[in-house]
């Protein structure tokens, strides 16, 4: 598995692995447990998703036109 999104937050995350899932692509969401161990600090950028590499492509091109229509 690789890592095809780095999100801002676990919630972020799971939006972006759903839509994946959705679609037909198994996706995995990582870093659950480094969020929580980074204490008082603001919890961001740890959490990421990864899919099967022969879905790689078409999760990058999923994701492309999930930013796409995101605000920032």
């Amino acid at each position: 598995m690789k890592i095809v999104y780095k999100a801002r937050d676990i919630t972020e995350a799971h939006i972006v692995s759903g839509m994946l899932q959705t679609n037909g692509i198994e996706a995995h969401v990582g870093g659950h447990y480094l969020q929580g161990g980074i204490g008082d600090l603001a919890a961001l950028d740890f959490a990421n998703v990864q899919v099967a590499d022969e879905d790689i492509d078409r999760a990058r091109s999923l994701i492309a036109e999930y930013e796409k229509n995101c605000p920032d």
